[in-house]
């Protein structure tokens, strides 16, 4: 079929904004659109990583209230609860009200007040005696912050390799095991082609991610009759509305999509077209076992990659447009047998382990609905092709008058990724899109800019080298393609706190936060002098573990030291890990502050062309805070860190709105895209404007630009795109992006582990000979495979509600009144096999404790899945709530229950509880049973800890926290 050209994503003529907002007036005197509001400030929502636009109206200096932006790309005016309870956000009782300094032992919360000057005092000593004799001993880590150009830029010229944020334990699997295969990924990265899609299937995806621009799109395909598939063990939210709802079992997700591979091939249901030109699928591999490059790419002496020739009956570049590669076969090339990607792939999936009858019963899936949602998939993709009348050039200059699509899309998220077989998984994922040849054409799965990368992407991380007073050569974080790349010594050991980038997890692109602190205790692989951590609820939330994790925080040497010595600590509010802390620098809250959501970090894109955003100061703070990056940079002044002061030694930037505004990665590149150079005429690349902030809020807080009709689609192989993403600096040079179905770096580490090379694993090489699979393989999880499965029968999950993000949501009035108590959801067949009925409280028993909370029955789970609400349950007197609160009392929380390390291997090694290819926290492989409490145990949750003391300066709880109030009666009062 022909579709019309695009408008853009999500744009609508029922999204776009009204032309006369104001309502006319009633018969009866009634203003149904009152003034309620001095001022307008449109900014950018921090209630979840969205980053929707929001207007934000201002009264008397105060937040009168909050809704969504319709002119803004990302939400058109929609916001979600989240969203618009951020009022409650920023006046929380939790907020942090002044700097403070530890005055009792570590997790009691005595503290003094002090003032900044003293703090950043404190701060600099520290950090200036650690980088004069070991940038290492400082651990600098941040949470879900959306400034890590500028916090990774700090580390890197600090001197530190231990620099990393959240992602280790949240979406690292996601991120990885798309930019290693395709150069992007699910996540933030990408999107459906929601006006184009005819068959969506959504793998292991929450509400929480991306909501606003998910809901619009699914409302689009249900108004269109499009099909969405849910794979999910949890009904909820988007799952629920799903034609279709897969109830998996977790941690088989890569065996469903292997099985569905599996059928494609068998039918011959695959684009042999798209494979040849946007793939390696016709590369030849050697397949020499016992030899040094046994499994890697044949290659010409000018190091090209080799194809046969099917008509020409010779090697030839396989990057040459107009060969005819063969996909199939084998080949002797100088006496050498090589073997075409695509022969390797269907020697392996077209296994019968890999067939519906062979994975249905550990899947939980019947095989007949497996053939079917396969039959589907290659009904939809190819016989319902769609085709938009735009002509295109490729990379070759081969003009093509019609851009063409198979309409299927693929979304992933945390499901998939938070497990320990779930690089892999996500891998799979990618290869069946690739197979169908859906991504980036119209209908399917489509790149973000700054996406496609080469795969995988470049820097590669840096820190072989730590030296005092000296900068990495580099950024502390980047892609491995090889073990020559490790952060490892001569002896092997790891250079990184975290083991990030060593045998353990070479391809840790985000590094592996969750592991930090064990580490830390532990002084493996070395001991650190400091911990400086922002916005990570580490001591609760944020860690497996936690109550070994809060040990750790406190625990002593011999001479009665801290083992780890001393902790910085930032954050807006008085979470569970502030008590924890030596030193705690107060920050502000989202609409204090200006933030950057760079196209150098995580931007606003969509598929239709990029975009950043700002956050800017819409209220003036109540309280002696200061902005987190502001503080960062202030601290990188006095410390003289090289970019941070001028050659006279004074500061460089005035705080974050000024480095915002005159930093420079490269020449011309910035943090922000829009309205660069001295009058804000270019575009991505340009001098400094010192207006560029301005001009940003007078747009709304955000910048977009839409691609040309001709560079939407194909970005990875289409020379108009290409040449865009090298002038804005996404890309270095204008070439195809090539799609790895066949990963040649994960080669290059098997090899190591069989002796080959000049950088060896040692006790590690069974290991990573196993995980370091060029092609996408299932196994179970760790933590499957070792626990008695009759003694542990039940899988366990969390997930956060659609109306709360992380902790921050449990501390919210308005969104309390949705959920202050979260339930052990157990299906209504599970719980009547146990003598379980609704409202029981109940036991939840893993190998590494218990935890005790209520359960609901519901039908719509897995029925061997349980599970819960994520970071409801609370610490008393954390957040400001009060003793009695069901946060505290009723709640619970399921890391309790989740180990951070494996069970013992042969040797007595354990590892983390993490992905063996990117150190990906394993959330999600936890095994448990239920145990119902008796009426004596029933009523409170468990375990429960020591209340932490306020902090000086904090007031009461309320016993009632409402708003509004006073703007009703300035209103009446003026009437």
């Amino acid at each position: 079929m022909t579709n019309e050209p695009l408008r853009g994503a999500n744009s609508a003529p029922s999204q776009r904004p009204l032309a006369d907002t104001h309502a006319p007036a009633e018969g009866d005197g009634v203003d149904t659109s009152p003034d309620v509001s001095d001022s307008v400030a449109k900014t950018t929502c921090y209630m979840c990583a969205c980053r929707c636009g929001i207007d934000v109206h201002i009264k008397d200096g105060k937040v009168r209230y909050i809704n969504g932006n319709k002119d803004h790309p990302v939400n058109r005016g929609v916001l979600c609860g989240k969203g618009s309870a951020g009022i409650m956000q920023h006046y929380s009782p939790a907020r942090l009200k002044k700097p403070l300094l530890r005055t009792g032992p570590r997790g009691s919360g005595e503290f003094r007040e002090i003032e900044w000057e003293e703090a950043l005092s404190i701060a600099t000593k520290r950090l200036s005696n650690i980088r004069r004799t070991d940038p290492k001993k400082l651990a600098f880590f941040t949470g879900r912050d959306q400034s890590q150009s500028l916090t990774g830029w700090w580390a890197s010229q600090f001197g530190t390799p231990n620099f990393a944020a959240h992602g280790g334990f949240c979406s690292v699997n996601m991120a990885a095991g798309g930019l290693y295969t395709i150069g992007g990924s699910f996540w933030e990265f990408g999107e459906p082609d929601w006006d184009n899609t005819k068959y969506f299937m959504l793998f292991g995806v929450a509400e929480d991610h991306d909501s606003n621009p998910i809901k619009i799109g699914l409302g689009k395909l249900k108004a269109r009759g499009a099909k969405v598939v849910s794979i999910n063990p949890c009904r909820t939210g988007y799952n629920a509305i799903a034609d279709d709802w897969i109830g998996i079992r977790p941690g088989t997700d890569g065996l469903f999509v292997f099985a569905l591979i599996h059928e494609l091939l068998k039918a011959g249901r695959v684009d042999l077209d798209y494979l040849l030109r946007y793939t390696n699928a016709h590369l030849l591999v050697i397949q020499e076992p016992g030899a040094a490059d046994d499994g890697l790419f044949m290659r010409d002496d000018g190091g090209n990659p080799l194809a046969w020739d099917r008509v020409a009956k010779m090697p030839v570049d396989a990057s040459n447009a107009d060969a005819k590669p063969a996909l199939t076969g084998s080949v002797l090339v100088d006496g050498r047998r090589g073997v075409p990607v695509f022969q390797l792939v269907a020697d392996r999936y077209l296994d019968e382990s890999y067939s519906p009858d062979a994975v249905a019963d550990r899947c939980g899936i019947s095989a007949d609905t497996i053939r079917r949602i396969a039959a589907e998939l290659a009904h939809v993709a190819f016989e319902q092709q769609i085709e938009l009348p735009v002509a295109w050039t490729d990379w070759a200059g081969h003009r093509h008058e019609t851009i063409k699509g198979r309409p299927v899309s693929m979304h992933a998220m945390r499901g998939i990724s938070a497990h320990s077989n779930g690089f892999h998984t996500c891998r799979a994922i990618h290869l069946l899109q690739v197979l169908l040849g859906t991504v980036d054409v119209p209908g399917g799965f489509r790149f973000k800019p700054p996406y496609p990368r080469s795969a995988p992407p470049g820097p590669k991380p840096a820190g072989k080298t730590v030296k005092p007073m000296t900068p990495l050569d580099g950024m502390p974080l980047g892609f491995v393609c090889g073990p020559e790349d490790l952060l490892i010594d001569e002896a092997g050991k790891p250079i990184r706190i975290d083991k990030a980038y060593s045998w353990d997890a070479p391809l840790a692109a985000h590094g592996l936060m969750h592991t930090v602190i064990r580490n830390a205790w532990a002084g493996d692989p070395y001991t650190i002098d400091t911990l400086f951590m922002y916005m990570s609820n580490m001591a609760w939330n944020s860690s497996m573990n936690t109550v070994e994790t809060m040990a750790m925080l406190t625990d002593v040497d011999a001479s009665g030291e801290y083992k780890i010595p001393f902790i910085i600590y930032s954050d807006a509010y008085y979470s569970e890990t502030v008590p924890f802390a030596d030193l705690v620098l107060p920050d502000t809250t989202y609409l204090e502050r200006h933030d950057c959501i760079s196209l150098l970090d995580r931007p606003i894109s969509h598929a239709d062309g990029p975009g950043d955003a700002i956050r800017h100061p819409v209220v003036e703070p109540d309280r002696d805070v200061r902005p987190f990056q502001t503080v960062l940079i202030e601290l990188g002044a006095r410390l003289s860190l090289p970019g941070f002061v001028e050659d006279d030694g004074s500061a460089k930037y005035r705080d974050y709105a000024d480095y915002i505004v005159n930093h420079e990665r490269t020449p011309g590149v910035g943090p922000l895209a829009g309205w660069r150079g001295k009058d804000g005429a270019s575009v991505g690349k340009g001098e400094v404007n010192p207006d560029q902030l301005q001009r940003y809020i007078d747009n709304g807080g955000f910048w977009h630009q839409d691609f040309d009709a001709d560079q939407r689609y194909y970005k990875m192989a289409n020379r108009s795109y290409l040449e865009f993403a090298k002038s804005m600096g996404f890309i270095p040079k204008a070439e195809p992006i090539v799609f790895q179905l066949y990963s040649e770096p994960m080669q290059r580490f098997r090899l190591a582990a069989r002796g080959h090379g000049r950088v060896l694993p040692e006790a590690e090489r069974s290991r990573v000979e196993t995980y370091m699979d060029p092609l996408p393989f299932w196994y179970a999880p760790f933590e499957e495979a070792a626990v008695d499965g009759q003694a542990y029968p039940l899988h366990a999950l969390t997930q956060r509600p659609m109306h709360m993000y992380h902790s921050w949501g449990g501390q919210n009035a308005w969104l309390r009144q949705i959920t202050s108590q979260n339930r052990l959801f157990v299906h209504h067949r599970t719980a009547a096999g146990l003598g379980l009925v609704d409202d029981d409280w109940v036991w939840i028993e893993s190998i590494n404790g218990k935890v005790k909370g209520q359960i609901s029955l519901i039908d719509g789970v897995n029925a061997d899945t349980v599970w819960t609400w994520n970071a409801i349950g609370k610490r008393r007197g954390s957040w400001g709530l009060k003793d009695d609160a069901a946060e505290s009392n009723r709640g619970f929380l399921l890391n309790h229950i989740i180990g951070d390390q494996t069970s013992a291997d042969a040797s007595g090694k354990r590892y983390s509880n993490s992905d063996p290819v990117t150190g990906q926290a394993a959330w999600f492989d936890l095994r448990v049973r239920i145990v119902k409490c008796t009426a004596e145990e029933a009523g409170f949750t468990e375990p429960q800890f020591e209340r932490f003391r306020q902090p000086p300066g904090f007031q009461p709880s309320p016993d009632k926290l409402s708003f509004g109030a006073e703007f009703r009666r300035e209103r009446e009062a003026a009437e």
